[in-house]
């Protein structure tokens, strides 16, 4: 399984973390190319090599000469659903700004419709946020984990005056993260920054056993003395245990509901998903005074269940949530490549004490085929499978 993790020693911040992509090895045209689709004002992406105390790294600079710094909510979803994006980072970039909608919400008491991004509304924290989702997706990664993250020190001016670093809608998004400041004075994560970390990242702490691919370092605007302004991040597949199995604790949220439609439980379950659940599902039950009701649950990891929570009390009628803890032991996963008859395809493979018990091509890759050819998804499936088959490497273990 991909795995991409956040080194935040020097804090976050949009850019960098797009700069730290670019250092990656993504293709800088490529990847122009798909913000482009967004409808906004002319703008440009400048690429540059800084060295930061020694540390070679990748500064991206996003210019343009639009002057609104002030858009809504509903307007920046309205920019991202009306381009030609794909739905996998149109959903994650929507779900990144509606966190940062919410804590700016919970801060000055109103309804996140009503958030009036200020700095965070322009155009280059647009592409920003936009940009760390196409990169996730050119990268294939699938899970996020992050280190302790430097918050920095002493005051930063905002659209409201002059507040202790990290400005209050930095502190509401890193709830649940872990931080720390090493008395730098000046503001080392940005909101953009921890709002991107924080809606993809399910860990925060030590550097997960992976086989490291590539390393990548975004640059900071900011030059310090004998310290490296730097995000760096690891891209690598995750070790498995000896045994080919994963044991992890996960936590399990599930609540009774009998008076809720089947349009919000559809939201809900979509919202889940986007914000890091593992796995959501609805079951029929009988309630008391004989009302057919819905069981919902969610299965998540333990650093999320509070947002989980939060979500299941904002968009439904409960009252109260029951959270336990359990185990799950999955099989060794491996993402691979394959060259079909139909071109590139994704896919699993997953194995047990060292022996291959099946290869699944990705579900996403094989709609997309069918839909672009107007042909069943079962004789896609079919015929990528028949070409599988006779491909010795894909079946080595």
């Amino acid at each position: 399984m991909r795995a991409l993790y956040f080194d935040c020693f020097a804090g976050v911040s949009g850019n960098m973390i797009l700069g730290s992509f670019i250092d990656l090895g993504i293709d800088p045209e490529k990847f122009t190319s798909e913000l482009r689709k967004l409808d906004l004002p002319d703008f440009d992406i400048k690429l540059s090599k800084h060295n930061k105390a020694g540390i070679s790294a990748t500064y991206v600079e996003v210019l343009t000469n639009d002057t609104k710094k002030h858009r809504h909510l509903p307007e920046i979803e309205n920019i991202i659903r009306g381009s030609g994006l794909s739905e996998s980072v149109k959903q994650k970039s929507i779900s990144v700004f509606r966190r940062l909608a919410e804590a700016e919400a919970k801060i000055h008491g109103i309804d996140v419709e009503k958030v009036h991004f200020h700095e965070v509304g322009a155009v280059d924290t647009i592409v920003d946020i936009v940009g760390a989702c196409v990169g996730f997706e050119m990268l294939e990664v699938e899970r996020f984990f992050c280190s302790e993250i430097n918050v920095g020190d002493g005051f930063v001016e905002i659209a409201h005056g002059m507040f202790p670093v990290p400005a209050p809608a930095t502190a509401e998004l890193l709830k649940n993260a872990k931080i720390f400041s090493n008395s730098i004075n000046t503001e080392l994560t940005t909101p953009t920054g921890a709002a991107i970390i924080t809606t993809f990242c399910d860990k925060f702490g030590e550097l997960p056993p992976m086989r490291l691919m590539k390393i990548g370092y975004g640059a900071g605007k900011k030059d310090f003395k004998g310290f490296p302004n730097v995000l760096r991040i690891f891209l690598g597949e995750l070790i498995e245990s000896e045994n080919d199995e994963r044991v992890e604790v996960l936590s399990l949220l599930q609540t009774n509901i009998d008076d809720v439609t089947p349009e919000i439980l559809g939201f809900v379950m979509e919202k889940a998903l986007e914000m890091g659940a593992l796995d959501c599902w609805f079951t029929p039950i009988q309630m008391k005074k004989n009302r057919p009701a819905t069981l919902v649950s969610l299965l998540c990891y333990k650093e999320i269940e509070d947002r989980l929570s939060e979500l299941l009390f904002r968009e439904t009628t409960t009252l109260g949530i029951r959270i336990t803890e359990i185990k799950r032991v999955s099989l060794q996963r491996e993402n691979l490549t394959f060259e079909s008859r139909y071109g590139r395809i994704r896919l699993k493979k997953s194995k047990l004490a060292g022996r291959i018990l099946n290869v699944k091509p990705e579900y996403e890759d094989l709609h997309k085929i069918a839909k672009a050819i107007d042909k069943p998804i079962k004789e896609v499936e079919s015929d990528v499978l028949r070409d599988l088959s006779n491909h010795e490497e894909i079946w080595k273990s």
